[in-house]
This record gives structure tokens, C-alpha cells and sequence, in this order.
């Protein structure tokens, strides 16, 4: 059973891409924490609400993939983890709590998301500068990068995007 995580940036089709995914591979997806939790408690958030956002995350993605095991399902996917929960520390405070340290229930593979697709502000979204975006994909580049896991950058839109999904996908399979 492979655990595929979605990587990247607000605003580049995670959750979109994973419930295409899902619904061609017929696997469970695990929806991002952060969102649900940031609907119900606001944006405003500090290191605290951060860590408590990904240890909410790990658990539920452990939670799939003991199931998935359970089910003999070739696949599960990650909306997200908490490696894009450091991310968001890197960018809102400049560093991040230890915690993400020691952090090391990594998925197989990490499909990093680029920019390529138009910024969507949806009310929780912040970062919508061209070099704000930027900047936060180079750090989602860098985090996979520093922690030496298996990634495929997926480009292009609406088609293209999902086929390069699949295809990474596959390789890695």
C-alpha cells in the first residue's frame, strides 16, 4: 500500500486534484485538517494551533492508511501533511517548533503542486502576491528537498495536471 501526498502552495489544486485522484484509484482521501480547522476557529493562529494542526493531520493520515492497509487498497492519499504544516510556520513566523523536527512519517511520495494556476482567494487564503507565492513554493521545494523523500513536481492545467498525477503516480507504484 502506497500513502501519496498532495504538496504545495494555497491555491494550486490539492484538494481538487485529490478527489480526482480518489475517484480514478477508487482509494480513500484524507481532507486537510487546517482548513476545517481555521473555518471554525478563525485565521488567526499561532506556533500552538500550528502543531496542534499537524498532529490532528498525522493522526488522521495514520488513521487511513491502517485502513487502507486493512482493505488491501493499492493506494491512499494525503490531502496534505504535516510537512506543508511547517511550511505554513516558515511563512507565517520565519521558523518553526521543534516538533516539526522530529517529524518523520513521510508519505511514499509527495506530488508538489506548482504555482501555475491562477490564484482563487476562497476567504481563508492569504498569500496571493505573485512573490508571495513564489516564496512559499520555494519553501515547499526546499522542506521536500531537506528531508530527502520521493516527490514529482506536477504542472499544467484542468487534464494535464491530473495525467502528470497519474503518471507520477504510477511510476512510483
Amino acid at each position: 500500500m502506497k500513502r501519496v501526498c498532495l504538496h504545495g502552495p494555497e491555491s494550486t489544486g490539492k484538494s481538487t486534484l485529490a478527489t480526482r485522484l480518489a475517484a480514478h484509484f477508487g482509494c480513500e482521501v484524507v481532507p486537510e485538517y487546517g482548513r476545517a480547522y481555521c473555518e471554525a476557529h478563525g485565521t488567526d493562529i499561532g506556533m500552538a494551533e500550528l502543531v496542534h494542526i499537524a498532529e490532528a493531520q498525522d493522526a488522521m493520515n495514520k488513521a487511513a492508511a491502517v485502513r487502507a492497509a486493512e482493505l488491501h487498497a493499492p493506494l491512499v492519499l494525503f490531502d496534505t501533511d504535516p510537512l506543508i504544516t511547517e511550511v505554513w510556520a516558515q511563512m507565517m513566523f520565519g521558523h518553526s517548533d521543534p516538533w516539526f523536527e522530529r517529524f518523520t512519517g513521510y508519505a511514499d511520495l509527495y506530488l508538489l503542486l506548482d504555482i501555475d494556476l491562477p490564484f482563487v482567494d476562497d476567504g481563508l487564503r492569504v498569500y496571493a502576491k505573485a512573490e508571495e507565492r513564489r516564496h512559499f513554493f520555494e519553501l515547499c521545494k526546499v522542506e521536500l528537498d531537506n528531508r530527502g523523500v520521493r516527490y514529482a513536481l506536477i504542472q499544467g492545467e484542468g487534464e494535464s495536471r491530473f495525467r502528470a498525477a497519474l503518471e507520477a503516480i504510477e511510476a512510483a507504484c
